[in-house]
This record gives structure tokens, sequence and C-alpha cells, in this order.
């Protein structure tokens, strides 16, 4: 078992891991938007595209731990949670924020960088802890 990295190495992968698939997700959500999907399924199919890439990623670079069943259904749960905070987080605001150009981006961030924190902090603490 290699030791785990130290706390700043990782948050410095995780966060450049999360740009990555934030890009993804951002990218494919106003794809999926001018497509005409309903802001909710437009969200879905994003947040799956961004967790998928950041799982894969963080999986091996940021955490550096070896393929696992039970902590892939481990992140699939901690995904389910941050989906639906995700989801709501993303709708409240892009509602609230109705006529406004900036709307999007703006609901994207703000849902974005509540389930970043979150997945940061149970993914250390508890997915991919020191083995």
């Amino acid at each position: 078992m290699s030791p785990q990295l130290p706390l700043t190495t990782q948050i410095w992968r995780f966060v450049l891991t999360g740009g990555l698939s934030a890009i993804v997700d951002f990218g494919l959500y106003v794809a999926f938007l001018a497509a005409g999907l309903h802001v909710n399924v437009a969200k879905t199919l994003s947040f799956i595209a961004g967790t998928t890439t950041a799982y894969l990623i963080n999986r091996r670079w940021t955490f550096q731990a070896p393929p696992s069943r039970a902590r892939f259904i481990a992140v699939v749960v901690l995904y389910a949670v941050t989906y639906a905070v995700q989801v709501g987080i993303n709708y409240v605001f892009y509602m609230q924020f109705e006529n406004q150009p900036w709307r999007v981006p703006v609901a994207f961030v703000i849902a974005q960088g509540t389930a970043t924190v979150i997945n940061f902090i149970v993914q250390r603490a508890v997915i991919f802890r020191l083995r």
C-alpha cells in the first residue's frame, strides 16, 4: 500500500479534477439545454457524465486507490446524495434568477460548489481514507 498523499496535494488534485469534470458537466448541461431538454433532465445527464469523469480520475490520481467494488458502490451512493443536493440547489437558483442572462452559470456554480465540498470531505474521510 502506498502512503496517503498529504491533504494539500489531495485538495489540489481534487480541485483540478473537479475543474475538468465541471467543464464536462457544464458543457453538456448547456448543450442539452440548447437541445431543448428540461432543466432537470439536462442537469441529470450532465451530472452523470461529470461525476463519472471525476470518480475515475480521483480514484486513481487524487486518492491513489486500487479498483474496488465496495468503494465504487460507496461513490455511487455518495453521488446519488450529491446529485439530489446539486439538482435541487441548481433548480432553486435557476428559478430564483429567472430572466437574468447569467442564471445558468451562477446556478450551476453554486450547486457544483456545494456538491464539490460534500464529495471531497466524504471521499477523503470515508471512502478513500488511509487503507
